[in-house]
């Protein structure tokens, strides 16, 4: 240690209780947040790894759901004119996901709170969008029309 006067001792140390104690405890928190560190960084490392995993599976599932539209729309074509076809299909898609929509909206609206308010705000945006939407596609459609006949 030191003698009373507060000289440092052959260690370092000096004879001050408080200093002595703050460097004892820095040294624990230090060694603590370093093995805190540790662990989060062995913890995200795999996460990290699993959710690039995952995102690459999301775009083979694009992929395969685009592979999988043009094979349908393909196969709808030996019996039915393209354009038809094409109509049909896109129809299909439209139909699957406003049913699937207004589900998803329903079981918002039904968790309550932050989730129903969320729901109500997808359900003027789309109302919204909606709006624009088809009244210039039925404009568009009209156009073409008259352009064969």
């Amino acid at each position: 240690m030191s003698d009373v006067t507060g000289e440092p001792r052959h260690d370092g140390w000096t004879g001050n209780m408080t200093g002595r104690f703050a460097e004892e405890v820095g040294g624990i928190v230090r060694d603590e947040l370093r093995a805190a560190r540790d662990h989060v960084i062995g913890a995200v490392r795999p996460a990290g790894l699993g959710v690039a995993l995952l995102a690459t599976a999301g775009g083979c599932l694009v992929l395969g759901a685009g592979a999988a539209s043009t094979t349908v729309l393909r196969m709808l074509e030996t019996f039915l004119p393209r354009r038809l076809a094409t109509a049909g299909l896109t129809a299909g898609y439209l139909a699957g996901a406003l049913v699937l929509g207004r589900l998803g909206l329903q079981q918002l609206r039904a968790a309550g709170g932050a989730s129903a308010w969320l729901a109500d705000e997808v359900s003027d945006m789309v109302s919204t969008t909606a709006n624009r939407v088809v009244p210039a596609g039925a404009e568009a459609a009209r156009d073409a029309v008259n352009r064969q006949g």
